[in-house]
């Protein structure tokens, strides 16, 4: 049964091929990036207030001018189509009616064009090279695909050290060799289902890089292509500032230093991350310096994600000075257990966990959370 976004993934790990979960599940080297991130959400307990009638509650949440169904959005995540048949517009109709954002990849296989149609709402991130002449051509791209708001991955300046992969059999570019075609064929539902309808349509390309279609998933150019970040600066960032007309959002940001300055330079949002602790291992949770980040943040927008599985999770980033959390892997599971109709039972599931407890705090929305509801857990440092 299917009954939390953390069942999504055993179902997950029995339907993908074993380097495509390795892929989706994996961290980078120790994977104590991403435990932390659990870590920090178990460090805190949450303090409910009875009978305060909190009758007709709302999980309703404003979010750069714009009113979404439930505090948390679908976060970026590439290869969602590898994965999952038709991935990344399975995912982009999922937020769009669950009524939550929903974030593309700049790693996607899927024209940026194509998800706008399935959902104009849908933000587009980037992940883009210190160099001016691509920063303009991909910006100029974006905005005439009809998006009004950019978010600029910061984290990726290095590829990660994501041995679990080379483990798992998956490398970028995808390696076809007899191991990888016995793992692909001894999960015969994805390969009929999802594979190989993919393939019909031609070989999966990264789509959405640059300005331009860029290198197929199996060609050694991707690999180049995603290594050419180590230039990228404040002063890239300053110039997609000027050059961008919508909302501009900052990802992949933990020291509050960078809140502030990333503020300084006009962002309209940042998104606290760890990359899922897929970039650095042991850097800290970005939870726990979110009371930090905010008190830098002024009134721009503060988003976070990482290990965010349940509904108290929401909760307790919201209380710690979050607008809105992001959600990663339990979406794309639950897109590649059953599409668009199991992303949305994911949405509803965690939202009804928020609803509900909202009103076993005695919340009746979501301005009433704040860190009056949280109390650390005796012995363990939250911050």
């Amino acid at each position: 049964m299917l009954l939390t976004l953390d069942d999504f993934e055993p179902a997950a790990h029995r339907r993908l091929p074993r380097p495509l979960f390795g892929y989706v599940s994996g961290a980078a080297e120790t994977g104590a990036a991403r435990q932390d991130n659990r870590d920090a959400l178990d460090a805190w307990r949450l303090v409910p207030q009875v009978l305060r009638g909190v009758e007709g509650r709302s999980t309703v949440c404003t979010l750069l001018g714009k009113d979404y169904a439930a505090p948390f959005g679908i976060a970026p995540m590439g290869l969602s189509a590898l994965m999952a048949r038709d991935g990344d517009r399975v995912l982009a109709r999922a937020a769009a009616a669950a009524g939550i954002p929903f974030v593309l990849s700049g790693s996607s296989l899927t024209p940026m064009e194509d998800v706008w149609r399935a959902n104009p709402d849908a933000w587009f991130q980037a992940y883009l090279p210190g160099e001016e002449d691509r920063i303009r051509a991909l910006i100029d791209r974006v905005q005439a695909a009809g998006f009004g708001t950019l978010v600029l991955t910061a984290d990726t300046a290095v590829l990660a050290n994501r041995e679990n992969n080379l483990r798992a059999g998956f490398s970028t570019p995808l390696r076809i060799r007899p191991r990888l075609i016995w793992d692909f064929a001894v999960k015969p539902r994805w390969l009929l289902g999802t594979f190989l309808p993919t393939l019909r349509r031609g070989m999966p390309h990264f789509e959405n890089s640059f300005a331009t279609r860029g290198a197929p998933i199996i060609s050694k150019q991707a690999a180049r292509d995603f290594g050419r970040k180590d230039h990228l600066n404040w002063d890239h960032l300053a110039l997609m500032r000027d050059l961008w007309p919508g909302k501009l959002v900052l990802k992949g940001v933990i020291h509050p230093g960078d809140v502030a300055r990333a503020r300084a330079l006009g962002c309209d949002a940042v998104i606290l991350s760890n990359h899922g602790g897929r970039q650095l291992d042991h850097a800290i949770s970005p939870l726990r310096l979110l009371p930090e980040a905010r008190a830098q943040a002024g009134d721009m927008a503060l988003l976070i994600d990482g290990g965010i599985r349940r509904g108290t999770d929401v909760i307790k980033a919201l209380a710690l000075g979050a607008d809105m959390v992001l959600i990663g892997r339990p979406f794309l599971y639950a897109a590649t257990l059953g599409g668009q109709g199991r992303a949305e039972d994911a949405a509803a599931i965690l939202k009804a966990e928020v609803h509900r407890n909202l009103g076993l705090l005695g919340l009746r929305d979501l301005s009433e959370v704040g860190p009056a509801i949280l109390h650390p857990v005796a012995g363990v440092s939250p911050g």
